[in-house]
């Protein structure tokens, strides 16, 4: 004999459809690095926190080119101010900026080579097409010594990266 299902369990199936179609829906499409369609996350971290695009008080344009370079490849920031980094990919092939520290970027760039078609999206990254540009807004609340590169597979050991020194805020 057959168990039928009661009214609470087809309500409880019912109701778990539509969250189950939104996630496999979301898992087939390509979403990594594409940029931020929501609100931003604000998750601190050891060299700042995201911040929405109306905070940013300045933009810095950082290009990235075929040669494996950023250009510029130092940015000196003061604690607590807020950049639109402006990624611009005037490159043939696909580039991305991620800022970190140096030991969070190594251990990133070894995760993409293993592997290199991982999905993520972080607001602390922007995945850049040929042609196209990307913005990072962040606040840069910790003073110190920071970095950004591009962890796509050989980018980041041909030397694509840079640094970034956020000035504390004098007592």
């Amino acid at each position: 004999m057959t168990a039928q299902p009661n009214r609470r369990d087809l309500l409880a199936f019912a109701l778990m459809l539509p969250a189950a179609g939104a996630a496999l829906a979301h898992g087939s499409q390509p979403h990594g690095h594409q940029g931020h369609g929501g609100p931003v996350i604000r998750e601190q971290k050891p060299w700042g926190i995201a911040a929405e695009p109306r905070e940013a008080r300045r933009t810095v344009e950082i290009r990235m080119t075929d040669d494996m370079r950023f250009s510029p490849s130092h940015l000196d920031v003061r604690e607590g101010e807020t950049l639109r980094l402006r990624a611009v990919n005037r490159g043939q092939v696909m580039h991305e900026i991620v800022i970190g520290t140096r030991e969070e970027l190594q251990a990133h760039a070894e995760l993409m080579r293993k592997h290199p078609n991982m999905e993520h999206d972080e607001p602390y990254m922007a995945h850049v097409a040929p042609g196209q540009r990307g913005d990072i807004v962040w606040t840069f609340n910790r003073p110190g010594d920071f970095e950004f590169a591009c962890l796509i597979p050989g980018h980041f050991e041909a030397g694509m990266r840079g640094t970034i020194r956020v000035q504390p805020l004098s007592k």
